[in-house]
Order: structure tokens, then sequence, then C-alpha cells
């Protein structure tokens, strides 16, 4: 059991109890610095997230794949794209930090609960605009595929001969979606068990935080 349900437990009880007999202020403080420690650790994780990926598209920068994407001159396209997506993680940087200055510096418990669920909304719309952009990218360059790879166009104009240009269209976007779909399940199930961990946490201190309250 955690420390702070057996103190929380014992608290009001008798002074023959073996634990602490704690104030109401003291336990408070134990929230306020778990809930300061975990939405640290949300904002150090997310920084940590977006070092990996850049690392990760470093790595691949020389592949084939990543060669011919660059023959289709997609730029005018895919930099507003890139640099759009990096104002919106910075913008989320900056909330998680503000979110961890605001939590650390509250000495209200109401405030302190109003701060715990602005944070758990903010890293939702967070995980939610990683997958949002993800699907968005996908598209984005299977639709440049489609219109300047010379394979890609060989293949269209061959299922139009063949009058089969609309089942071609279906299935190459039905796997898009099946593959889509297995890492957006790969990375929901990533965020489930770093992001997710965490904010189960900061829901616990959410309700002790009530419990005091009352």
């Amino acid at each position: 059991m955690d420390e702070l349900e057996l103190l929380k437990k014992d608290w009001k009880k008798d002074e023959n109890s073996r634990y602490p007999k704690l104030s109401y202020n003291e336990i408070y403080k134990m929230i306020l610095k778990k809930s300061s420690s975990i939405v640290k650790w949300i904002f150090i994780i997310s920084i940590l997230e977006f070092v990996f990926w850049i690392l990760i598209s470093f790595a691949f920068k020389n592949t084939d794949y990543n060669k011919r994407f660059e023959s289709y001159h997609a730029e005018n396209i895919m930099i507003p794209i890139i640099i759009l997506s990096y104002i919106i993680l910075i913008y989320f940087f900056y909330k998680f930090y503000m979110n961890y200055k605001t939590i650390s510096a509250t000495d209200n418990a109401k405030i302190l609960m109003e701060n715990i669920l602005k944070t758990r909304q903010t890293v939702r719309q967070y995980v939610g605009f990683n997958i949002v952009f993800m699907a968005i990218s996908a598209f984005v360059t299977l639709g440049i595929q489609f219109n300047r790879d010379e394979e890609m166009l060989s293949l269209i104009e061959k299922a139009s001969a063949n009058g089969e240009v609309f089942k071609f269209y279906a299935i190459t976007i039905i796997l898009t979606l099946v593959l889509l779909g297995v890492l957006i399940a790969i990375i929901l199930g990533f965020y489930y068990l770093i992001y997710g961990i965490l904010l189960k946490r900061l829901n616990k201190n959410y309700s002790e935080l009530k419990k005091l309250e009352v």
C-alpha cells in the first residue's frame, strides 16, 4: 500500500496509532510533491521522445526509400508540414513545462486539482496531435507518390488500361490504412505504458485531494 494511503488512513485517528499523525497541510504537501514530480517526468519524457524521433529520422536519411522520396521534389509540401508540426510540438513542450512550474508553486488544494485536470487534458491533446499528424503525413506522402512516383504512375496507367484503376486505388488505400492502424496501435501502446502510468498516478493524487477537501 502507498505510504500516503497509510498515512491518510491513519489521519485523525487516536494518538496511539503506529503511524505518524499528520496535519492536513502536511498531507497536502506530500500530494503536491508527488504531483510535481509526475508532471516533471511528463515534460522530460516528451522531450526525450522528440529527440528519439529526430535520431530515427537521421538514421533513415540515407535509406533507399528516403532518397527516392527526395527525388519527388516535394519540399514545398513537406517542409511547411514539418515546420508546423515543430511549432505545435514546441507549444506542447511549453505547456508541459508551465504545468510543472504551476503545480510546483501551487499552495491551494482546489487550484492543484484544477492544474492536475489541465495537465491530463494537455497530455491527451498531445497524444491526439501525434496520432492525427501521423495519419495526415501518411496520406500526404501517399498522395505525393500517386502524383510523382514513376513506378506508381506506371502501375496506375496499367490499372487504368485494364479498367481496374478504382480497384488499384482502393487496395493501396486499404493497405495504407492497415499499416497505419498497426503503427498507431503500437504507438498508443507506448503512450499507454508511459503517459498512461503517469496519468494514473496523477489521477490517484487528484482523488486524494478530493477526499481531503470533503
